[in-house]
């Protein structure tokens, strides 16, 4: 099957494509794209892809659903457009990157920028029916999220796992940790956060354990 994913992503993952699974799950969205309102836009499902090659990952940030509301939705997670609202778990990941590194929350919410860095910001599943969390879970999104993970744990060496919340530690428990570092705390989020997001020091330990490896460090 063609998927209209960047060349170094299509190298490691197109035996996903041609699995079962992975052919019902296009029909699915294909469908629901048809008769309902999906976040994101069709054309930015594989922003995460797009914006970040695969031998130029150093840092997964692992989360669950896009956002469902209108216009939120840009296809890497915890992500929102220019000039959208910051969602509450965004605007907490900021103020621990000011804790934590000292810089200014920025005007924006688009994490275009992190993603250029090699950052890859990977939701769980890839799409969602407006405002109706969880509603493309299940279809087969986690099967072939898994299987990025997987690729890159196997094929890669010293990434970094960023995983936020009980959902993407579980999801993380394939990844190879005598590889890669991999960092663990509570989820960002309004109801969590208080519980060991803020201060985790995870963007200056991310920037430390790159800078040991001779890497550039990301501009969070």
């Amino acid at each position: 099957m063609e998927v209209k994913i960047p060349e170094s992503w299509k190298n490691k993952l197109s035996d996903e494509f041609e699995k079962p699974y992975f052919t019902n799950l296009v029909d699915f969205v294909k469908k629901e794209y048809k008769q309902h309102t999906v976040f994101p836009p069709g054309k930015e499902i594989f922003n995460a892809f797009d914006h970040c090659a695969f031998d130029q990952v150093k840092v997964v940030i692992i989360g669950q659903d896009p956002y469902h509301g209108p216009g939120q939705a840009n296809g890497l997670c915890f992500s929102v457009r220019d000039g959208v609202r910051k969602p509450p778990s965004l605007l907490n990941i900021f103020k621990e990157i000011n804790s934590d590194l000292g810089k200014e929350i920025p005007a924006s919410g688009n994490l275009e920028r992190w993603a250029e860095q090699g950052v890859l910001l990977l939701n769980a599943t890839l799409t969602v029916r407006a405002s109706t969390p969880g509603s493309h879970q299940n279809k087969g999104w986690e099967e072939f999220t898994d299987a990025v993970i997987k690729s890159i744990s196997e094929n890669r060496k010293g990434v970094v796992f960023l995983l936020w919340g009980a959902y993407a530690q579980k999801k993380g428990a394939i990844i190879n940790n005598d590889k890669h570092l991999v960092l663990k705390s509570a989820h960002p989020s309004p109801f969590a956060a208080h519980r060991g997001f803020f201060g985790n020091q995870h963007f200056s330990k991310t920037n430390e354990y790159l800078r040991s490896r001779g890497e550039k460090e990301i501009d969070w």
